[in-house]
């Protein structure tokens, strides 16, 4: 079982070491330190995985009816931590983060510990993106990518990003380039009823594996509406 919380400063140590193992240049943990430091601007998740509950093989193996489809909307973040805990404590199975600056958003950092790769919940964690740039107000979503990762790639073209230039050497480790993809329109309705869409495929693909639980809001001034029956 999973759920998607925010991150904070007692998550950095363990995000440093699960970082390690995605990457081969990771973030200092004072960097993040910094980037929670400013949450009007800097949205930071975590992915935790639950001890003691089944553990998730592939949300492929599982006929479509079997899964529970949550009421979802374009403005929702559709996860939230409960109070009440396991036996056991969590541990974090993937992170991520992105700057919201005026009307664009940037996302900065997303990784699955190598253990849980290939259950879509790398996906999962980019959908919760989408939807908290949308919910702020961003008109645009940008990132970089290694030149060389392609299933990457294949992920952010599926959310309509494209590559728009490259940036040489932007890798330290390796002297690497990156491509600089952006999305479309965040304010054009038929790109946000796609990832409306792609967002409810993910959710349902691993939705029996996600902890159930309220919607909320991290900009308390925001009025999101209610979520259909």
């Amino acid at each position: 079982m999973f759920r998607i919380d925010l991150m904070t400063l007692d998550d950095i140590p363990e995000v440093g070491r699960v970082e390690r193992r995605c990457f081969s240049n990771p973030w200092p943990v004072s960097a993040y330190r910094r980037e929670l430091r400013y949450l009007d601007t800097n949205y930071y998740i975590v992915l935790r995985a639950l001890p003691g509950e089944p553990e998730m093989t592939n949300g492929r193996d599982h006929p479509a009816g079997e899964l529970t489809r949550r009421a979802l909307t374009r403005l929702v973040h559709p996860f939230i931590r409960k109070h009440d805990e396991p036996d056991e404590a969590p541990h974090i199975a993937g992170f991520a983060g992105m700057w919201v600056m005026y009307d664009e958003a940037h996302i900065t950092t997303i990784g699955t510990d190598p253990h849980y790769r290939g259950r879509g919940l790398g996906e999962l964690m980019l959908a919760a993106l989408f939807d908290q740039a949308i919910g702020r107000n961003a008109s645009l979503l940008s990132l970089e990518v290694r030149v060389t990762n392609q299933i990457a790639q294949r992920l952010y073209e599926k959310y309509g990003m494209s590559v728009q230039g490259v940036r040489a050497r932007y890798y330290t480790d390796n002297g690497e380039d990156a491509y600089i993809m952006w999305s479309r329109s965040l304010r054009d309705p038929l790109y946000v009823e796609q990832i409306d869409e792609l967002r409810a495929e993910i959710v349902e693909r691993v939705g029996e594996h996600l902890l159930d639980s309220p919607i909320f809001s991290v900009d308390p001034a925001y009025e999101y509406p209610e979520a259909a029956p």
